[in-house]
Parts: C-alpha cells; sequence; structure tokens
C-alpha cells in the first residue's frame, strides 16, 4: 500500500465531512419544537468541531503529498453520506447525525487500520484522536435519543 491509497481515503473523509459539517449547519439553522435550545447549541458545537476537523484532514493530505479535494462538486461527487434538505425536527437531525457519523467513524476506522500497515504513525494517531471524540458524540447522540 502507498501514500495514494491513504490519501484517497482522506479525501472520501474529507468529502463526508463537508457533507457533515453542511448537515448540521443546516440543522443548526432550521431547527425547531421544545427542544431548539438545546438542539441549536449542540448543533453549533459539532459544525464548529467538524470545521476543525475538516482542516486537520487537509492539512494531513497536504502533507502526505497529495491535493485535498476543494470543491463542492467534488464533495458532493465523492461523499458516501447524504445532503439532508429541509430539517426541523430534532429527533429527525440527532438520528441524522447518528447516520453520518456512524459512516464517518466506519471511515476513519479503515483509514486508522490502514494507517498502521505503513507505520504512518501521523495519520493513525488523528484517526484514532477523531474516532474517541465521534464515539463519546455517539453515545450521546443515542442517550438523547432514549
Amino acid at each position: 500500500m502507498n501514500n495514494q491509497a491513504i490519501i484517497d481515503q482522506l479525501n472520501l473523509l474529507l468529502a463526508d465531512y463537508q457533507i457533515y459539517y453542511q448537515n448540521l449547519r443546516g440543522f443548526h439553522w432550521n431547527i425547531q419544537g421544545k427542544h431548539f435550545f438545546e438542539l441549536h447549541a449542540k448543533f453549533e458545537e459539532l459544525y464548529t468541531d467538524s470545521a476543525e476537523k475538516i482542516d486537520e484532514i487537509a492539512e494531513r493530505i497536504l502533507t502526505i503529498e497529495g491535493v485535498p479535494l476543494h470543491s463542492y462538486a467534488d464533495y458532493i461527487d465523492t461523499a458516501n453520506i447524504a445532503a439532508k434538505k429541509n430539517v426541523h425536527d430534532g429527533e429527525k437531525a440527532v438520528g441524522a447525525i447518528i447516520e453520518n457519523l456512524t459512516a464517518v467513524l466506519e471511515l476513519e476506522r479503515k483509514i486508522k487500520e490502514m494507517a498502521a500497515e505503513v507505520n504512518d504513525n501521523a495519520t493513525e494517531d488523528l484517526m484514532s484522536g477523531f474516532i474517541d471524540e465521534q464515539e463519546k458524540t455517539m453515545w450521546m447522540m443515542k442517550a438523547w435519543m432514549k
């Protein structure tokens, strides 16, 4: 395995994150109902965190001599995550976050394994940090849904 295989997977992750980020922005802007205040703030926290992760992924791609995707057309064509539109309901938004994070976590675990195989410790560490945070977010989202 070479850097290109990891770069390709990191670009897929970058595309997924861009769609996830935009989904979170939409949830933040459009949320309604009795959970408005708590979810509006939580969605902002999540999209702010996602914006930081997007930058870290792109910088990692550059560090290993790749070119990060950088157009929305590329993100839409590449991403496994679907864009969500007009979600106003808290349970539907949180359900979509769980769905999105499930896909992201699966890809991060794959990238972590690939990086370990080629002794790319920095990519492996990056994915480990993301996985730790997102597993906690998943637990919280699932607990909220109960």
